[in-house]
């Protein structure tokens, strides 16, 4: 393929490597970068492209493998070896990310608190975290859709701005 129609198929596909890549990374500059690094590459490998060869999935297949040898990099880089004596960082206490016992309530605790709401604000509180939906519960209810989404939101308030004085 002549480099000026190869480079313009590229161009013409640069908008669902986009979409691709925002697929694959979930991250609007992530994708910006992983088109911009598939375009060099195509680019770069042009003559090994083999004439007849389906050209869109040629360089999706190139995006598709740079986003995978980006990731396995990454996750290499996130692994930790310890190769202390007696493998002392993996022996010392790590922080979990959960809190210290001491912060957190008991569920009969964040209950009472619920049970403690007047009725307009519980029970569509207490629907939603049972799992229903807003419409479920509206329809349940005979309320507008906003009026059980403001419910909630002020429910969550009440519990936040409560627990909130014991941290």
């Amino acid at each position: 393929m002549k480099s000026e129609k190869f480079q313009s198929n590229l161009m013409q596909l640069q908008g669902n490597l986009l979409n691709f890549a925002y697929m694959l990374t979930s991250n609007r500059d992530d994708a910006y970068d992983l088109l911009q690094d598939t375009t060099l590459k195509a680019l770069d490998n042009e003559e090994k492209y083999a004439e007849g060869t389906n050209f869109k999935g040629w360089v999706f297949t190139i995006m598709r493998n740079i986003f995978i040898n980006n990731y396995r990099r990454t996750q290499r880089a996130a692994t930790i070896v310890d190769t202390t004596e007696n493998l002392y960082h993996l022996n010392i206490c790590q922080d979990s990310g959960l809190e210290a016992p001491e912060g957190s309530f008991h569920a009969g605790e964040i209950t009472d608190a619920i049970d403690a709401f007047p009725d307009e604000y519980r029970i569509p509180f207490s629907m939603h975290v049972a799992g229903y939906k807003y419409n479920e519960i509206a329809e349940h209810m005979n309320l507008p859709l906003g009026t059980v989404k403001s419910r909630i939101f002020f429910a969550r308030k009440k519990l936040q701005e409560r627990f909130a004085d014991y941290r």
